[in-house]
C-alpha cells in the first residue's frame, strides 16, 4: 500500500495548481495515465477570461456568462468565479507563465475578444496558452520536493470505506468516504494501492466518447465514472459544448481552430463563399458556441457539403502569422495557406459542461473526495459554457479546493486508520480478444455521434439507451473475466459516460443551451430542472 497525504489523479491545470497549493501542507502524489504534459490544458489556444481593461468590469463578465449559461448558471457560483479570476492569472505569472504583453506594465495585458464577450478580457499566449500555462505548472511541480509525479498510471476505482475497512461485519450500506484509488502501473501492469487523506479528480472531460472531437484520445472521463462508480452525484451531463470550428482533414485528426480567429475577425462562409451566421444570430461569428455549432451543423445537414469555411484572408498576412503562428503553421502543414485560403471546418465534441457535481470549493458529496476543472460540474457554466472560462473556473477551483482540502486534512490528523485490501486478480486471464474493446469503443462514439449529437430525439435517445445498455453488459462481463488494460478502463469508462448522457438527455423535455432536442424545440422555464441530478443506487 502507498500512503500519499493528498492524491490527484490528473496532471492538466487543475491537478497542477492543486498541487502546488497543497504540497505545502503534506505529501502529494500526482497520477496521470501518460506523460505529464499530455493533457488537455496544454492543447488549449486561445486564453483565459480574466477582466484587467478600463472598458471591461466583473458585472459585464458576470452577465455575458449568465447569458451564455442560458439560465442555469448559478450566479453565486459565477460571482466568486469572475472576482477571483485576476488574483489567480497574477499568480501564474509569478509561477513563471509569460502572456502576451500590450505595454510595459506588469499586468498590462494584450487582450483579446471571443464569441459571447462583450468586452476584451482574454488573456493569451500567441495561440499556444495552454501550453505556456502547464509548461510553468510542470517546472513548479517537478522542482517541489513533497510531490511525486507517477507517469504511465492509470486509476482503476476509487476506494471508500465500504470497500476497504476489514471487518468481521457484513456491511450493506454504502459508506461515504474516499480514501484513495486503485491505479494500474502500466509500465508493469499491476494494480498498486494508494491510500490518501485527501483525494482529487482533475482528469479532464469526456469528449472522446463521440467520434468527432476536438480532444486527445486520453479524454475519456475517467474521474466522472469512478465518482458516479463510488456514490458521487454528476451533474448536467446533456450539456455537451460542441466546438463550431475543428479543422476538417482527413490527416489533421482533431486539431481545432481556435475561438479567437473568429473573435479577431475571421467570417464563416459556405461552399460557394457566401457568409450564413447572420440567418442564425445577430451577433454572427461572435454568437456562442452552441448556435454557431447547430448553424454550421443546419447548413450541412441542407447541402450535403463536407465542410464549411473559416476565412481570414481579408486581414493583413503578417498579422495572422505573428496572432496565430501554431495555427499557421499547422493548417501549412496540411497544405492550407491560411493568409490566402479559407479554413475548411466541422463542428466537434468539445467540452463537457457537466460533471462531478461540487460546492464552491471543489467538494463532492463523498467524502474526501474533490473534483475540479471540466471533470467537475460547478454551476459556473450552466447550459453552455462562455469562451475561456474554462481555465479560469480550473485555476480559481484549484485555489478554493486547495485550502479546503489542507483544513479537512488537517482535522482527520490520525484519527482514521485503515488497512485496503489489495486488487484482486484470483480466477482472471489475460484477454486474447482485444477486438473486443477495439469494437465496442468504436461502436460507442458512432453510437453517441449518430443519436446524441448537437440535434437529439427521443427517439434517437432512447435507441442509444438501449444499445449502451447492452455493450456495458458486455463490459461488464469482459472486466470481470479478464486481467485489465489501460485499453480496458478507459472503454469501461467511455461507456459508464455515454450512459449518464443519454440518461440526463432524456431527463431534459426541453431545448436549452448545448442540448437541442426535436421533440422539445422550445424552451421551458416553468417545468425546466435546474439541474440533471444522477447518483449510483447501492
Amino acid at each position: 500500500m502507498i500512503k500519499t497525504d493528498f492524491l490527484v489523479i490528473g496532471s492538466g491545470i487543475a491537478g497542477l495548481s492543486y498541487a502546488l497549493k497543497v504540497a505545502e501542507f503534506g505529501t502529494v502524489t500526482i497520477v496521470t495515465k501518460k506523460k505529464i504534459h499530455k493533457t488537455n490544458t496544454a492543447l488549449a489556444q486561445g486564453g483565459v477570461a480574466a477582466v484587467f481593461s478600463d472598458m471591461d468590469s466583473f458585472e459585464l463578465h458576470v452577465e455575458d456568462t449568465l447569458k451564455a449559461g442560458d439560465g442555469l448558471c448559478t450566479r453565486e457560483v459565477v460571482q466568486m468565479v469572475v472576482e477571483n479570476g485576476p488574483d489567480r492569472i497574477k499568480e501564474l505569472v509569478e509561477q513563471g507563465a509569460e502572456f502576451n504583453m500590450a505595454g510595459e506594465g506588469e499586468y498590462e495585458f494584450a487582450l483579446g475578444q471571443e464569441g459571447g464577450h462583450s468586452a476584451k478580457r482574454i488573456v493569451y499566449s500567441h495561440d499556444l496558452t495552454g501550453k505556456e500555462i502547464e509548461d510553468a505548472l510542470i517546472a513548479n511541480v517537478e522542482a517541489h520536493k513533497n510531490i511525486t509525479i507517477l507517469e504511465n498510471h492509470i486509476a482503476v476505482n476509487l476506494i471508500t470505506f465500504s470497500t476497504s475497512i476489514r471487518s468481521g461485519l457484513v456491511r450493506t450500506q454504502h459508506e461515504n468516504i474516499c480514501c484513495g484509488a486503485y491505479v494500474l502501473n502500466n509500465d508493469t501492469g499491476q494494480v498498486e494501492t494508494f491510500y490518501s487523506g485527501v483525494t482529487l479528480l482533475a482528469t479532464g472531460g469526456a469528449s472522446k466518447v463521440y467520434l468527432y472531437t476536438s480532444n486527445p484520445d486520453i479524454a475519456t472521463g475517467d474521474g466522472i465514472a469512478m465518482a458516479y462508480r463510488a456514490g458521487a452525484s454528476v451533474a448536467n451531463m446533456e450539456f455537451v459544448q460542441f466546438h463550431p470550428t475543428c479543422l476538417y482533414h482527413p490527416e489533421a485528426k482533431n486539431f481545432l481552430i481556435s475561438e479567437a480567429v473568429r473573435g479577431e475577425g475571421a467570417y464563416l462562409i459556405d461552399e460557394n463563399g457566401r457568409r450564413f451566421m447572420d440567418k442564425y444570430s445577430p451577433d454572427k461569428e461572435l454568437a456562442c458556441r452552441d448556435v454557431v455549432a447547430r448553424a454550421i451543423d443546419n447548413e450541412l445537414k441542407k447541402t450535403g457539403a463536407d465542410s464549411v469555411f473559416l476565412d481570414i484572408t481579408h486581414k493583413d498576412s503578417d498579422f495572422i502569422r505573428k496572432r496565430f503562428p501554431n495555427i499557421h503553421a499547422k493548417c501549412l502543414a496540411f497544405g492550407i495557406d491560411i493568409t490566402k485560403q479559407p479554413i475548411p471546418v466541422v463542428p466537434a465534441a468539445h467540452y463537457m459542461c457537466g460533471g462531478v457535481a461540487t460546492d464552491l470549493n471543489g467538494r463532492t458529496d463523498v467524502q474526501r473526495l474533490y473534483a475540479v476543472g471540466e471533470t467537475a460540474c460547478t454551476g459556473l457554466h450552466g447550459a453552455n459554457r462562455l469562451a475561456s472560462n474554462s481555465l479560469l473556473e480550473a485555476l480559481v477551483y484549484a485555489h478554493n479546493a486547495g485550502t479546503a482540502s489542507v483544513e479537512e486534512f488537517r482535522a482527520i490528523g490520525n484519527k482514521v486508520t485503515v488497512t485496503l485490501d489489495p486488487w484482486d486478480e484470483t480466477d482472471t486471464l489475460d484477454s486474447d480478444e482485444a477486438i473486443v474493446v477495439t469494437h465496442n469503443w468504436d461502436e460507442i462514439r458512432r453510437l453517441m455521434w449518430n443519436y446524441v449529437g448537437i440535434v437529439r430525439s427521443d427517439k434517437r435517445l432512447i435507441r442509444a439507451q438501449r444499445r449502451i445498455e447492452n455493450i456495458q453488459k458486455e463490459i461488464d462481463e469482459y472486466y470481470w473475466d479478464f486481467k485489465i488494460t489501460s485499453d480496458l478502463i478507459e472503454l469501461r469508462n467511455l461507456a459508464t459516460v455515454a450512459g449518464l448522457i443519454i440518461r440526463s438527455a432524456l431527463m431534459r423535455k426541453e431545448s436549452r443551451g448545448l442540448h437541442y432536442n426535436i421533440w422539445y424545440p422550445d424552451r421551458d422555464d416553468v417545468n425546466c430542472l435546474q439541474q440533471t441530478i444522477i447518483q449510483k443506487q447501492f
